[in-house]
């Protein structure tokens, strides 16, 4: 094994290779404390954070959770180890991972957490874990306790108090765009009927990865009543997601504009995580532009795009992979409008 790499993990191209292969009684219930108290630290903040009744003061959507926990988790890990591994910078960095990926499984096996949620925070996590760690080993290696010591404690704290000071800041909500296009070798009037008339689309049908990989909802059909403005329909989704859109600007074969409307009380709990359900309180989508553009005699673009709201205090992070789901969402929606326009 590599000098100053942890004798319980070893960093590789393959990290993490088995842990605790050979350990003794008090090695083994060292080891557990030291990842054991950490889990036990994101688990209790996990808590109070979620309560309804603190909601005024704590709300896991907030900056002091996502960044103040994986850091704090990293540091207190690293607090609680000896110094003998605390000088391996593998060890710093990495091994903060094991106690937030043992949270993640928690949460997940115990419902609390959606995988959706899980994967698009997870990144962070790992990453904050580690300048956690690297932090705290700063200041053990330092060998000055009481110096450590207060570290630990105020990184432990300081999301109970941030929370609260983060919560009297007015959330303004961002408006974003995901723009979308396709080209299509068929007529206009081809193009425009699966446009405004989308038949159900199979599951073989359905293209849209990320989306899949996330758990996330697919569109099934939506259809007009009429061709118009004033025209309403009922994009319609699995899970019972269903999105009320009425048109507000239509030129025939040219361009179609709707508003979106998602009545998250509709949603049953188990489609969507709540901190990303559609027209919750975090996550809504405003509107959708379908425009038809001939490119030449055989060949028309059509472009699709939507708006869509957030209401965070990281939309910097969250709206990153919202648009990545939209344009996953609308990609798979154009594809299917290419493959019955050409046939």
């Amino acid at each position: 094994m590599p000098p100053g790499v942890p004798h319980f993990i070893c960093v590789s191209s393959t990290f993490p290779l088995p842990i605790f292969p050979s350990m003794n009684k008090t090695d083994l219930i060292r080891a557990i404390k030291i990842i054991g108290i950490p889990v036990a630290f994101a688990l209790i903040m996990r808590y109070c954070f979620g309560l309804d009744s603190w909601a005024a003061l704590f709300s896991v959507m907030t900056i002091a959770f996502l960044v103040g926990i994986p850091f704090g988790v990293g540091a207190l890990m690293i607090y609680l180890s000896s110094v003998k591994k605390v000088k391996s910078w593998s060890y710093r960095f990495f091994v903060p991972w094991i106690p937030i990926i043992i949270f993640f499984l928690f949460t997940l096996g115990l419902a609390i957490e959606g995988w959706a949620c899980w994967l698009m925070i997870m990144p962070v996590f790992l990453l904050l874990s580690s300048i956690g760690g690297l932090v705290a080993g700063y200041f053990k290696l330092r060998d000055q306790k009481r110096d450590e010591n207060i570290f630990v404690s105020v990184i432990v704290l300081l999301p109970l108090v941030i929370s609260p000071l983060e919560k009297l800041i007015a959330v303004i909500p961002g408006t974003y765009e995901a723009y979308t296009y396709i080209d299509i070798k068929a007529p206009k009037a081809a193009v425009w009927q699966q446009v405004t008339r989308v038949k159900e689309i199979k599951a073989q049908q359905d293209k849209g990865w990320l989306t899949q990989f996330l758990g996330f909802p697919r569109p099934l059909r939506a259809e007009l009543n009429y061709e118009g403005v004033g025209a309403y329909r009922e994009a319609i989704f699995t899970g019972g997601l269903i999105f009320h859109e009425t048109v507000t600007e239509y030129s025939h074969q040219r361009k179609m504009t709707f508003d979106i409307r998602a009545n998250p009380y509709e949603i049953p709990s188990t489609t969507m995580d709540e901190h990303v359900v559609v027209g919750g309180d975090y996550f809504d989508v405003l509107n959708g532009v379908y425009e038809l553009e001939q490119l030449d005699a055989n060949t028309c673009r059509l472009h699709l795009s939507s708006h869509f709201k957030l209401s965070t205090t990281f939309n910097f992070y969250a709206s990153w992979w919202a648009r990545w789901i939209m344009k996953d969402i609308q990609n798979n929606i154009l594809q299917v409008v290419k493959q019955r326009a050409e046939h």
